[in-house]
């Protein structure tokens, strides 16, 4: 299995490099990304995101970095994740969908750390 990880950032900074692996201290969860994103990835391609920083504007997630997903696209994301009827069938989906549940409530920003 090869992860990706999600996470909750508590306080984004604005001109904050998130580039370093943390995913402990953002408590992050993680779903197989040979599973599940090659297969959301054209729907994940309308998602407003940033890549590393709030300084560089994005869509989709980076394959091989880090992502910031904003609240405003959090709800796309959980609709890709909850649409997968494997949902049904894996836990870490259950626990994805939980996450950006939580973000979503929060108004927070969620991290993405690629393969």
């Amino acid at each position: 299995m090869i992860k990706t990880e999600f996470g909750i950032i508590e306080n984004i900074e604005q001109d904050k490099d998130y580039s370093d692996y943390e995913p402990k201290k953002y408590n992050c969860i993680f779903i197989d990304d040979d599973l599940y994103i090659d297969d959301w990835w054209e729907k994940l391609t309308s998602m407003n995101t940033y890549f590393g920083n709030l300084n560089r504007p994005a869509y989709g997630l980076s394959r091989y970095g880090v992502t910031l997903i904003p609240p405003e696209s959090l709800s796309t994301f959980q609709n890709i994740v909850v649409s997968d009827k494997r949902i049904y069938k894996d836990e870490h989906l259950v626990n994805l969908a939980n996450k950006i549940q939580d973000a979503i409530d929060k108004q927070k920003y969620m991290i993405h750390f690629g393969i």
